[in-house]
């Protein structure tokens, strides 16, 4: 089978300059795995690479939607396959470089074909949840037991996702997943970047704060006056400053909380990525710089490939 090169890990732990190194030492292209990165005017805050970047090894799969526009993962692998069909052909093996796992699950695992979005329904249960605390739960332990057993009871999102394909599609989205799956028919040499806990918050509150001497809220503050859909503006770092700036509170209260919820979104990305088989995770605590970070990487990679 023809092999395609995952590079996984949660957000600020050094994917970006290890991958631009690992994709010109093969002679190949990135993909990026990343929700956010697709949307253009959405570059401080999703941590894209910089043009210098970019200008070094070709990357794929950014800046191709604009923020009004929603995307699914069913719509990544639409993009993603002639993608990689096109570098196989030119004999290259594809990088996939990225920490959004629903993405990484579709292209190993499959995807199943739920209903798109309704941002009506979705409203009208968020509604019901802000009347009644916990009544979203509950019904979906009701229609999807399954599906409830998987999810935290405050993950609202997750919640809100499991009622409205139960309610849209008639079945439970546990059902659908077992019964719809497709993985692509590569094969995916899998490699996690994970360093110790406390280094790697510590990093993520720094890029925070690059974020905010880079421009973010000006990012942000042009965004808004896009009308973006919810989707683009659910992003961290996008929807506290957003906030910020209806007045609902002072900027340093705005970064306390992106920072916050970073860390939280770097923890539930680990626990995610740690469900994904075949996995090789390489420990680059103490390491910092992209080349650093390669050479930790490249020894695995280089048993692999022939």
């Amino acid at each position: 089978m023809k092999k395609v090169i995952i590079l996984l890990g949660p957000t600020g732990v050094g994917k970006t300059g290890a991958s631009i190194l690992l994709a010109q030492s093969l002679n190949t292209e990135i993909i990026s795995a990343d929700s956010m990165q697709i949307y253009r005017h959405m570059d401080i805050g999703t941590a894209k690479p910089s043009k210098q970047e970019m200008s070094l090894v070709k990357h794929h799969m950014i800046d191709i939607v604009e923020p009004s526009e929603t995307f699914s993962a069913g719509k990544y692998i639409e993009h993603v396959t002639p993608i990689v069909e096109g570098l196989h052909y030119q004999g290259k093996i594809p990088v996939v470089v990225g920490g959004t796992g629903l993405y990484i699950k579709a292209m190993t695992r499959g995807l199943f074909s739920g209903p798109s979005a309704d941002w009506h329904l979705r409203e009208e249960l968020l509604d019901r949840e802000e009347e009644k605390k916990g009544s979203l739960y509950a019904s979906l332990m009701k229609l999807d037991p399954s599906a409830a057993a998987r999810i935290m009871e405050n993950d609202t999102r997750r919640i809100v996702r499991a009622l409205e394909v139960c309610l849209k599609a008639g079945r439970g989205i546990t059902q659908l997943q077992e019964s719809l799956t497709t993985p692509l028919p590569y094969d995916f040499i899998r490699i996690g970047i994970t360093r110790e806990r406390k280094e790697l918050y510590g990093l993520i509150e720094k890029r925070v704060d690059s974020m905010l001497t880079a421009g973010l809220v000006d990012e942000v503050r042009s965004l808004l006056l896009r009308n973006p859909e919810k989707t683009a503006l659910q992003a961290i770092g996008y929807k506290e400053i957003a906030a910020h700036l209806r007045g609902e509170y002072p900027l340093d209260e705005g970064v306390r909380l992106i920072k916050k919820r970073s860390k939280n979104y770097a923890k539930r990305q680990i626990t995610w990525f740690k469900r994904e088989e075949g996995m090789r995770w390489v420990d680059v605590t103490g390491h910092f710089t992209g080349k650093e970070i390669y050479e930790a990487i490249a020894i695995f990679i280089e048993n692999e490939l022939p």
